[in-house]
């Protein structure tokens, strides 16, 4: 072969080789696809869509899978699941083929023709709007009991002597507690009202349920977004609901601190979920219907002082037999979405304000997607899995999220010392205290200053009335300046919210295509065209 033949090849062949590299180097090599997927589709939770629906725009981005999904609330989900309008369901809680409502008939599932899969944990939070002063509080702490009767209409005030003795560095104000619970059956409903009804069974007397009762005099809202929504707008101030800690963080509200056993008041991030989910009990039988299913008393009453008590998984509810709409080509992209939601997808649980799933969890989901008709090309491969809480070699016992996580400062134990650091969205924004707490100072000077610049906007308002109906202003510590008096509030809409996605897509692939081919007409034409010099004898 002419050596101007070899040279041209030889850049061709690395220019396709580089090709090859960029199109699809950066992508999991689990999720390579040789055919295109059949779209899928499901609906139910909303406590997990956050991370649900940023998963659908990896995989569409990067894979070209239509994954289609409403947030409609758990039992809606189950539902669409058992009248096979959907693929898959997403749920907090099983089938309830026993169900304890009140009038609540039994849910009638495929017989042996689905299986549970967690899919992300997390911790149900209690996201609230208060103010104290003019100034927003952004550490709250409460204890179970005070939750318990906040929410069974037994606390009605915030200046109650019980959330004052869980807040020993605050003034609570004398302001109407309004409370917002959920108006569809949901699965963060039936897991708040669940750790109410076992741990508080004297305060919360209506067990565990799916549908928020309507005569407890609670403001109620539809899904998770509903409910962070209302909470974070002017007229929620004084408003306090349970949602997934991922919607406060994206709100940019705060959280309450809860007590747990060890006697601390903790935040539900992604690390002290899974310290608490150490002590969940899993029903490891393969034959049960609700196999893989939650026992969460060990998690409520764990003693490790890191632990949030209300922390737990979803599940993906997914078919194992075709029927309906449901064949062998959905199946394989189910599989494949799956697959991705165990190892890759967990990648960004923390992010987006969720707990990723530890190893025995990943392997005992991994069973499952066998189990789905048409996946068997999606086995996962622990030792290449990609989740953060393992390593290749780890134990199933092993979460490195959980043997990492910090302990708690000391003034977030029980006693007179209260934190002023803010939590959830409102992190790095303090609330000055009466006291000492971490990284912070007493309040002093700082609370007679927003006490007093609270009084003069009350006086300035009374001058002028029409300045009650305008926004607040505040200044960089939050305190009031003009405007709205205390009443009043910066709104804050709750809204879905991605994160970058940390694996190049088709817009990525196709730059680098280009970039390819532009090289290739700049190098090779020149190749082509050079004539060999011929040897000229002397």
């Amino acid at each position: 072969m002419p050596r101007r033949i070899r040279i041209v090849a030889s850049v061709l062949a690395s220019l396709l080789v580089a090709g090859a590299v960029g199109a699809g180097g950066a992508a999991p090599a689990a999720i390579a696809a040789d055919a295109p997927y059949a779209n899928i589709s499901g609906s139910g939770s909303t406590w997990s869509q956050n991370a649900l629906d940023q998963w659908r725009r990896n995989v569409q981005s990067n894979y070209g899978m239509t994954v289609d999904y409403r947030g409609l609330g758990s039992t809606a989900g189950r539902n669409d699941f058992i009248n096979r309008t959907v693929d898959f369901a997403i749920s907090e809680i099983p089938f309830q083929l026993q169900p304890t409502e009140k009038g609540a008939q039994p849910e009638r599932p495929p017989t042996g023709g689905y299986a549970y899969m967690p899919i992300v944990a997390g911790g149900t939070s209690f996201m609230y709007n208060l103010k104290i002063g003019g100034k927003r509080v952004t550490n709250l702490r409460l204890a179970g009991a005070t939750v318990a009767k906040i929410f069974a209409g037994q606390i009605t005030n915030w200046n109650d002597p019980a959330i004052q003795a869980d807040n020993p560095g605050l003034a609570m104000p004398d302001k109407q507690i309004q409370r917002v619970a959920r108006s569809d059956g949901s699965g963060s409903t039936a897991q708040f009202t669940m750790w109410m009804s076992k741990q508080h069974p004297d305060i919360w007397t209506t067990g565990m349920t799916s549908q928020f009762p309507d005569n407890l005099g609670a403001t109620l809202q539809s899904g998770s977004l509903g409910v962070a929504a209302y909470v974070g707008q002017n007229y929620g101030e004084g408003a306090i609901t349970y949602v997934e800690y991922s919607y406060a963080l994206k709100s940019g509200f705060p959280v309450a601190k809860v007590l747990n056993a060890a006697g601390y008041y903790i935040e539900p991030t992604a690390s002290s979920v899974a310290v608490a989910m150490l002590k969940a009990q899993i029903n490891t039988n393969a034959s049960s219907a609700d196999y893989l299913t939650q026992i969460l008393d060990g998690v409520y009453n764990n003693a490790d002082p890191r632990t949030y008590p209300l922390s737990s998984y979803s599940y993906m509810i997914v078919p194992t037999q075709e029927g309906g709409t449901f064949n062998t080509d959905k199946g394989r992209t189910l599989g494949a979405f799956a697959k991705y939601v165990l190892c890759e997808g967990q990648q960004q649980a923390e992010q987006l304000g969720y707990s990723p799933l530890p190893m025995n969890l990943v392997q005992a989901g991994a069973e499952q997607i066998k189990r789905i008709p048409g996946a068997q090309g999606s086995t996962v491969d622990i030792n290449s899995c990609n989740n953060p809480t393992f390593q290749p070699g780890d134990s199933l016992d092993d979460n490195r999220l959980a043997q990492t996580a910090s302990q708690p400062a000391d003034c977030d134990k029980q006693g007179p010392n209260q934190c002023v650091t803010g939590t959830a969205g409102a992190a790095g924004t303090d609330t000055d205290v009466t006291g000492s707490g971490d990284g912070g100072a007493a309040a002093g000077a700082a609370a007679s200053t927003s006490a007093g610049t609270a009084a003069g906007a009350s006086a300035a308002n009374a001058a002028d009335p029409a300045a009650t109906s305008a926004e607040a202003a505040y200044d960089a510590n939050g305190n009031l300046l003009s405007g709205a008096a205390a009443g009043g509030g910066r709104a804050a809409a709750s809204a879905p919210f991605s994160i970058p996605d940390p694996v190049p897509g088709a817009p990525a692939v196709l730059m680098t295509v280009a970039a390819l081919l532009l090289t290739a007409a700049i190098v090779v034409p020149p190749l082509l065209m050079r004539r060999p010099r011929r040897s000229t004898g002397r």
